[in-house]
């Protein structure tokens, strides 16, 4: 349909989802819709990274068990996380057997596994198959900031790692919700450098997948119970806001940012919100699709946002690219 989004002309059921999540985000509005909140952040593993790939397993089995699906029934399993060569995805699903992907899209990642798992099914490659998505705060501190130790100062636009994991199992027949549209995100870059600010990296590149969604669609804004990006923080937010009011649309009534749902505003340290591949697959698992299957929502639109860019990116000066996807995940078939 239009430029860059498909209509699935067999939308996929998402028959199972769970997430894990740490103990800053179990003290969060959102504590309640979370499947498992550990108190130990090493997750009784010897390291961070570890305790990142156990996180993602706990909620891959969990998604599965959900499901009432063996491993090896899943066709596929679309899965990524921010860290090098995805070694929290690899390690936490190394034993499973299971045909695998590993995919990076940084905050995007979610959506991008949603999305692919979904035209895979769609197409007839597969009838089930996996996304995950994983980040933990002090992997992507040692990797992309400082050592905890160092005990740096936040920039007010600096965005909390959210330490959580999410995974949906996707199959050709169920009860739903569904995947109904998907549109593929391009790069977008402003020229932003500073790997302090993300949500300004990241939200131009929101604005022109939304933007092409409606248009593409034809659908509006009021179509959907909730927009939500994932995750551009207090500043991605109001730069979405401000574009779409510049074209004579009002987001603001149903438009809603992982990243600001995830976290009190008045819990410390995390300055403009969440971020990390965990915050909206958290959000996604633990909240949002609870909410459709529940008939809270008939109609979300979900569109994951990440910032293309490395540790050595930066260093070498680097503009952050940006990109967004965007799925419709619907009640109705």
């Amino acid at each position: 349909m239009g430029k860059s989004t498909v209509q699935l002309a067999n939308p996929p059921s998402i028959e199972g989802f769970a997430c894990t999540v740490g103990k800053k985000e179990g003290e969060g509005p959102l504590a309640s819709s979370f499947d498992y909140i550990g108190k130990d952040p090493y997750w009784g593993e010897k390291n961070w990274e570890a305790a990142e790939s156990a996180m993602l397993k706990q909620a891959f089995d969990m998604a599965l068990n959900k499901a009432g699906t063996a491993p090896s029934d899943v066709n596929y399993v679309f899965a990524g996380d921010l860290l090098n060569q995805s070694i929290g995805a690899v390690f936490g699903l190394r034993e499973s057997e299971i045909p695998y992907y590993g995919i990076f899209g940084a905050c995007s990642t979610m959506a991008q596994g949603l999305a692919l798992a979904a035209m895979s099914i769609d197409g007839g490659f597969a009838d089930t198959v996996a996304a995950a998505a994983s980040s933990h705060f002090c992997t992507a501190e040692r990797q992309f900031r400082f050592p905890l130790e160092y005990g740096g100062q936040r920039t007010p636009a600096a965005q909390w790692t959210v330490t959580g994991a999410g995974a949906a199992l996707l199959k050709s027949q169920g009860e739903g919700p569904y995947i109904t549209h998907i549109t593929t995100g391009i790069m977008v870059d402003y020229g932003i450098v500073d790997a302090s600010n993300m949500g300004a990296a990241m939200a131009p590149a929101a604005y022109d997948t939304l933007s092409t969604h409606f248009a593409d669609t034809g659908f509006q804004p009021s179509d959907y119970d909730l927009t939500v990006t994932g995750d551009l923080g207090a500043i991605g937010q109001s730069v979405v806001l401000d574009f779409f009011k510049q074209d004579g649309l009002d987001l603001s009534s149903n438009y809603n940012d992982c990243g600001l749902m995830i976290y009190a505003r008045e819990q410390k340290d995390i300055n403009a919100g969440g971020s990390g591949c965990g915050c909206s697959a958290a959000v996604l698992c633990g909240h949002i699709l609870p909410a459709i299957k529940a008939g809270r929502w008939k109609r979300v639109l979900f569109a994951g946002t990440g910032a293309l860019m490395s540790a050595t990116s930066s260093q070498q000066g680097n503009s952050i690219p940006g990109i967004c996807h965007a799925v419709t995940i619907s009640a109705v078939k």
